[in-house]
C-alpha cells in the first residue's frame, strides 16, 4: 500500500509529564511538565495540509523539520521518513508499509534538543510491526534501538550500548513498555524506559500524556504554557547533572561511540 493509499490520519499533540527515578547510589528524582508532538509522517508527507497549525518542515514558532531526526538527509534525499524506511529495509522488515507515527519535540522559537523520539512503524493493516528508540545525547551523537515485533503494554529489552549520561556506565539493558489507552474519551501514551546493569534496578524514567488534535487551539496552549520548552530542556539536563555531581554520584568518562548505529 502506497502512503497516498493511506487513509489520512490527524496530528496530535500531548501535554503530560515526564519522569525520572535514580535508585543508586543516592536517590535521587524529579519530574517536568512537558508537551510532545504525535505526527503520522506518512500522512503528512502526502497532504501537507494537514499539518494545520504546525510547521511542517518550515519555520514557525512551533515546528518539525524532518532534517532534525534520522541521519538528516534532505528532503530531496527523502528526509526523516527515506532513512527510516531505508532502516527498516537494511533490517529485513518489508512489512511496515502503513502509517508511521512520530512521537518527539519539536522546534520551539526554532530550537529544538530530543533526547529520546520513538517511531512507530505500522503494517497496512494499521497492525504495529516495529519501533524505533532514536536516542540523542548532548554530545551530538545518535544511536537507535531497534525494537522486532512490538506489543503495547509488554515488556521489550536491549542491551545499552550508548552513552547518554557521565553518571552511568554503558552496560546493562533497557527495559521498554509502551501503552496506549482511551477512557472516558482520553486519549492517553505512557512510555517507560528502565535502566538495568548488574547490580539490579537502576534508572526508572517514563514519559506520558494526553493526545489532543493538534490544531490553532493547542499549538497557542503549548506556546503559551512552556514558551521555551526545548531550550528548558536542555537547562534541564545540566542542572540535574550538577545536582548528581554535588551528590558525589560516580563521573564516567564519555567512551566512544558504538560502531553500528542501530542496536537490535
Amino acid at each position: 500500500m502506497t502512503a497516498a493509499a493511506l487513509p489520512v490520519a490527524t496530528p496530535l499533540i500531548g501535554f503530560g509529564q515526564v519522569r525520572h527515578t535514580r535508585l543508586r547510589p543516592t536517590r535521587h528524582a524529579f519530574s517536568y511538565r512537558t508537551f510532545f508532538l504525535m505526527l503520522p509522517l506518512r500522512s503528512l508527507r502526502a497532504h501537507p495540509e494537514s499539518a494545520g497549525a504546525l510547521a511542517f518542515n518550515r519555520r514557525g514558532a512551533l515546528s518539525f523539520h524532518e532534517c532534525d531526526h534520522g541521519d538528516g538527509r534532505s528532503l530531496q534525499e527523502g528526509g526523516a521518513l527515506g532513512w527510516l524506511d531505508a532502516l527498516l529495509q537494511a533490517e529485513g522488515i518489508d512489512d511496515a508499509s502503513g502509517e508511521v507515527w512520530l512521537h518527539c519535540y519539536p522546534r520551539v522559537w526554532g530550537y529544538t534538543f530530543k533526547p529520546v523520539s520513538f517511531w512507530y512503524c505500522h503494517r497496512a493493516d494499521n497492525s504495529l510491526r516495529a519501533i524505533v528508540v532514536e536516542v540523542h545525547n548532548t554530545f551530538g551523537e545518535r544511536h537507535c534501538y531497534l525494537l522486532d515485533h512490538p506489543r503495547l503494554g509488554a515488556e521489550l529489552q536491549a542491551h545499552k550500548v550508548f552513552h547518554v549520561s557521565p553518571f552511568c556506565r554503558v552496560t546493562g539493558r533497557y527495559r521498554f513498555r509502551f501503552v496506549r489507552s482511551n477512557q472516558g474519551g482520553r486519549d492517553r501514551t505512557v512510555v517507560r524506559i528502565d535502566h538495568d546493569d548488574e547490580a539490579g534496578a537502576l534508572l526508572q524514567t517514563s514519559v506520558s500524556g494526553e493526545l489532543l488534535p493538534l490544531c490553532a487551539r493547542t499549538v497557542r496552549r503549548a506556546l503559551w504554557g512552556y514558551p521555551a520548552m526545548t531550550l528548558a530542556v536542555t537547562a534541564r539536563i545540566h542542572w540535574q547533572a550538577l545536582r548528581l555531581w554535588a551528590k558525589r554520584v560516580g563521573f564516567q568518562r564519555k567512551p566512544a561511540p558504538p560502531a553500528a548505529s542501530i542496536t537490535r
